[in-house]
């Protein structure tokens, strides 16, 4: 899921400055369980804004705005208070936000209220963990399912490094070395022939941006 944090509220009423009518879009997904971009968010957003004075026309929350169906049936149902609006605030991450500028054909301003700080799992504790950095050539087989290019300080595809001290990373003292947790996991799985091979250099050209995958119907 992405991870989304809400921006400082006097860096929204910035953004928002020569704007005084504002539709509110929400995430039901990544950001709602974020508490970023839910129901209770944008109700709190709205009270703060309208105690600046501005007028909210409106606020939807389709479960996936990075969706082009999901934010096109948000829109339409919506209609009368986006033609109010001068402007859009979305409580997404930066795909949704971009979504919705793809997707609106009143074509008003569309203002992120959040940041995109990362991909990440949650635990049963409602944690979240980074766990891949989306790199385009995934090496878990070969790495006990620990991604190193993430989990790793420095990125280190063949690892350790000199610097591990007792199972801890020298870049940050209290954080397990990666290659450490890399070679009891192999060990684990009886496969610590994995850890003696060494891997080439990513493919740079596979991180290039933007991506694109065009799926085409047979």
């Amino acid at each position: 899921m992405i991870i989304t944090e809400i921006k400082p509220f006097t860096e929204i009423l910035s953004s928002l400055k020569g704007y005084n009518k504002i539709f509110l879009i929400g995430c039901g997904e990544c950001a709602a369980i974020c508490k970023t971009g839910g129901e209770a968010e944008l109700n709190k957003i709205k009270t703060l804004l309208e105690e600046q004075g501005k007028i909210v026309t409106g606020a939807c929350i389709p479960d996936a705005p990075c969706l082009a169906a999901q934010i096109k049936t948000g829109l339409a149902k919506n209609i009368s208070g986006l033609r109010q609006a001068d402007v859009i605030l979305i409580f997404a991450c930066g795909l949704g936000v971009q979504s919705v500028k793809a997707n609106n054909r009143l074509s008003q301003a569309v203002l992120p209220a959040l940041n995109t700080v990362c991909g990440a799992v949650m635990d049963a504790g409602g944690n979240f963990y980074e766990k891949c950095s989306l790199c385009g050539e995934c090496v878990l087989a070969v790495t006990g399912g620990i991604c190193p290019i993430t989990v790793c300080s420095k990125g280190l595809l063949n690892g350790p490094c000199g610097g591990v001290d007792k199972g801890k990373c020298e870049v940050d003292k209290d954080k397990d070395c990666a290659w450490v947790l890399i070679y009891k996991e192999l060990e684990k799985e009886k496969k610590l022939d994995n850890f003696k091979e060494i891997r080439k250099p990513k493919d740079f050209k596979k991180t290039t941006k933007p991506h694109k995958l065009i799926m085409v119907s047979s």
